[in-house]
Parts: structure tokens; C-alpha cells; sequence
């Protein structure tokens, strides 16, 4: 058996160990608590929605907290996208040659970005800049900071070197190799990875309302207290429809974008 071999297998075993321990130290002692004649009541009144809330002329209906979200998803996606830039160019090894020790940091503080949840910046600005939507879009565009400052970075040093090498052979400078092999090579991967982010972040939008940072997240979990599954469902539907719209409109572009 090869090296190679044996450290799969063992990374198996490990992985498979890990699951069977992790079944194992579940709690199940709360089944015996299911009541499936509530489940059948929740999933029935999940099945009336609450139409009446779609729009009742008010600031707070469902059609105005939903724009509401994407507004505050998409304010966090071009926050982040313009903050990730300078991140981007320090994180790329194939910019800086001797000098490793700059995307090294880099890379190291983009992990620590992307490690802190949405939730915790959305806290964290709601303490800052008070409750409302540009706390959620601030926690929003610092957490995308680490997710696209990291994946462009890495499409940037796996861009095909025959342009680059071309450029530098009729005389172009480092500058200009960037602008023109580098870069265009670059952009429509990196503009498909922003519009990815920002489906992600309109669903991540729907739950910083937890913590008084705008959107549709306050009001779903109020209905969930109250037990008011018919808003419960309205509000889920609404949810749904925004993100299947976005999700279409999104791969109509990267389609063009190829």
C-alpha cells in the first residue's frame, strides 16, 4: 500500500469515527416528547397564509421588509466587493514574488474575517451604529470582505501564465501584464462570485432582523413566538419567491458572463 493510500484510508476511518461518535453523543431524549398531532396542526396552518400581510400600507408588510432585505443585502455586497479589493491584490502570491510574507498576512486576516458569522458583526454594529438596516449591510459587507478577498486572491495566482508571459515578452511592465493579461482573466469569475455572495446574503439578510439589524428577521421570529404559523408562512413564501427571482436573474448573467 502506498503513502498516499494509507493516509486516505486513514482520513476515512478517522471521518467515519468522528460520525459514529457524533450519533452517539446526540441527545435523544427529547423524542420521546414528539407529538405528531402538533406537527400535523403546524404543517396545516403552514398551508393558510396570511395573505393579509403581504401589503396592508404600512412600513411594515411583507413587500417593504423584503425590499427592505435586499436592499440591505445587496448595500452589503458592493460594500464588501470595493472594501475586498486592496485585500484581493495583498492576498495574491503571484503579485509579490519575493515578498510572501505580505499575502501571508493578508490571507491570515481575511481568515479571521470570514470566521466571525454575520450574526456576531450584526451585534456588534448594532452596538456601533444603532438598530436598523446599515448595521445589517455593515456586518453583511465586512464578513464578504474575507469570502471574495479569499477566492478571488486564489483565482488570481490559477490565471493561465502564457498571456502574462506573452505581455512581459513585448515589453509591458508588471502594471500593465496585470491590467491586461491578469485581470481579464479575473473579472468575469470574480463578478460571478460577487453575484453567488450576494444570493447568500439575502438569506443571510432574512435573520439579522434577530438582533435589530433591519429586514424581515424580527417580524418572522415574533410570528414564530406567537405561534402565528399562518404569518409564519406568508412571510417564508415571500423569502422563497425573492431568493428563486434573484437565484434566476443571477444565473442569467453569469451565463453572459462566460
Amino acid at each position: 500500500m502506498t503513502k498516499k493510500k494509507l493516509i486516505n484510508y486513514s482520513l476515512l476511518i478517522i471521518l467515519v469515527l468522528l460520525v459514529v461518535y457524533s450519533f452517539i453523543r446526540l441527545d435523544y431524549s427529547n423524542i420521546v416528547n414528539l407529538q405528531f398531532n402538533h406537527v400535523w396542526n403546524i404543517f396545516i396552518s403552514l398551508l393558510q397564509p396570511d395573505i393579509s400581510y403581504v401589503y396592508d400600507g404600512s412600513s411594515e408588510d411583507l413587500i417593504h421588509l423584503m425590499f427592505e432585505t435586499v436592499v440591505i443585502a445587496f448595500y452589503g455586497t458592493i460594500l464588501g466587493s470595493v472594501l475586498s479589493l486592496p485585500f484581493i491584490l495583498l492576498s495574491a502570491k503571484s503579485i509579490w514574488g519575493r515578498f510572501q510574507i505580505i499575502p501571508t498576512l493578508s490571507r491570515g486576516l481575511l481568515n479571521l474575517l470570514r470566521s466571525i458569522p454575520a450574526l456576531i458583526y450584526a451585534i456588534l454594529f448594532v452596538r456601533v451604529v444603532g438598530p436598523g438596516p446599515f448595521a445589517g449591510a455593515l456586518a453583511l459587507g465586512v464578513q464578504l470582505i474575507g469570502m471574495l478577498g479569499k477566492l478571488v486572491s486564489e483565482e488570481l495566482d490559477r490565471v493561465d501564465e502564457t498571456p502574462v508571459e506573452a505581455v512581459v515578452a513585448a515589453g509591458s511592465t508588471n502594471m500593465q501584464s496585470f491590467q491586461y493579461a491578469r485581470l481579464p482573466q479575473v473579472v468575469p469569475i470574480a463578478a460571478s462570485h460577487i453575484l453567488n455572495h450576494f444570493e447568500i446574503n439575502v438569506r443571510s439578510a432574512t435573520t439579522l432582523g434577530l438582533v435589530g439589524a433591519g429586514g424581515i428577521g424580527a417580524p418572522i421570529i415574533f410570528a414564530l413566538q406567537q405561534r402565528n404559523w399562518a404569518r409564519v408562512s406568508i412571510i417564508l413564501i415571500g423569502i422563497i419567491m425573492v431568493v428563486v427571482l434573484i437565484d434566476l436573474f443571477s444565473t442569467a448573467i453569469r451565463k453572459k458572463l462566460r
